[in-house]
């Protein structure tokens, strides 16, 4: 009997943790600073589809405002925003969560978006309300390629 119910625990522990998905844009804990220190998700990011969507007009988008030379064959780099180059130098990665969930905890009157924040926003179009920009395990993966521009 104590080795089925050492058994069953083991299985219930290890099924929620495969199942616990991410953490809900309403549950996202900010430091004082404005810092996420825990993953949205648990997963490592993947810096390859980070950079992607680093580019991609219909999500990140991140080219309209920051110059990034590491792209290069991109055509168009906004001026609104920081350059990022060496940004993972400036900012730790609990930083960067940060400001890619809701930038406006650490940076007060910023115009940067919210990449994962739901609510509180004025005049939300009816099709995005209740909707992020980017996924959790989208923000990670940014995240993840972020932290790759060191210089």
């Amino acid at each position: 009997m104590k080795l089925f119910a050492k058994v069953a625990f083991a299985a219930a522990f290890i099924g929620s943790a495969s199942f616990a998905g991410s953490i809900s844009p309403s549950d996202v804990a900010f430091g004082e600073n404005g810092e996420v220190t825990v993953s949205l998700t648990g997963v490592m990011g993947d810096a390859a589809n980070g950079r992607k969507l680093f580019m991609n007009r219909k999500k990140g988008n991140c080219l309209a405002c920051h110059v990034n030379s590491e792209m290069s064959e991109q055509s168009f780099h906004g001026e609104v925003g920081p350059e990022l180059d060496g940004v993972a130098v400036r900012w730790n990665t609990a930083e960067l969560r940060g400001i890619l969930v809701n930038s406006k905890m650490m940076f007060e009157g910023t115009i940067m978006p919210s990449f994962y924040w739901d609510s509180g926003y004025e005049r939300t179009l009816e099709k995005f309300v209740g909707k992020t920009i980017l996924q959790a395990q989208e923000v990670e993966d940014v995240l993840a390629y972020i932290s790759t521009l060191k210089d």
